[in-house]
């Protein structure tokens, strides 16, 4: 059997325990939506690991005065930061996978003000011709 923070474990005495909650406060925060635990076949609440953290973590943002509708609200904001750090992290490894598997691809040069030049695979960066003379102290006379 595969257990982690997302199995549901817990009845809801044993998580209100854990969270330090009243069952009664565990189910209405069921109804308002800031936990949603599984049922089993009878119906009965089976918490995870996962919920037990979110039931702690709002009673830690109601101890410091917040109200139930600033924590939907920051609940809300932390879950879009983790799917978007979650699509960051997938983005990133489809680039990394892309330049893998495309060697040689991207060629970069300096160009002649000191400029990056992006080059095709195989096309050479263009040479300047120019002779430039260098006289720290000015022309000798």
């Amino acid at each position: 059997m595969d257990v982690d923070e997302n199995s549901p474990l817990f009845a809801i005495a044993i998580a209100a325990e854990l969270s330090g909650m009243h069952p009664q406060t565990l189910r209405q925060y069921d109804r308002l939506g800031f936990v949603s635990p599984r049922r089993t076949a009878g119906q009965s609440r089976r918490y995870t690991m996962r919920d037990v953290v979110q039931l702690r973590e709002i009673a830690r943002l109601s101890a410091e005065g917040l109200n139930l509708e600033g924590i939907r609200r920051i609940l809300e904001l932390e879950d879009q930061v983790s799917e978007l750090a979650a699509r960051v992290r997938e983005l990133e490894a489809a680039l990394a996978d892309e330049l893998l598997n495309r060697p040689g691809r991207r060629v970069f040069a300096a160009g002649a003000e000191g400029d990056v030049v992006s080059l095709r695979a195989g096309e050479r960066a263009k040479k300047a011709n120019q002779v430039v003379v260098w006289r720290p102290f000015g022309p000798r006379g």
